[in-house]
């Protein structure tokens, strides 16, 4: 049973969901402003990549490393809900 954060784009309140089963229909609602617009975010208590760079780990996560003009970026794809 994963448990997902996801924060609120409108007001940046953050929110943690736990998700029972890949079917299950989940209320996706920001409970301090009643936006339904939230966005997945990086939580260290459910997700970590190792090694850097670009690469699969075994939970499926998938990391790239590009240039950009800070210098390098990274981008991770993480498994799970979306909204």
């Amino acid at each position: 049973m994963p448990i997902y954060e996801f924060q609120c784009t409108e007001c940046g309140e953050k929110k943690e969901i736990l998700f029972k089963s890949s079917d299950e229909k989940v209320e996706m609602k920001c409970e301090k402003c009643g936006s339904e617009n939230l966005q997945r975010v990086l939580n260290s208590t459910n997700f970590s990549v190792s090694g850097g760079g670009s690469g699969t780990s075994a939970s499926g996560a998938t990391a790239s490393t590009h240039k950009c003009s800070g210098g390098s970026c990274t981008t991770y794809d993480i498994p799970g809900p979306t909204r």
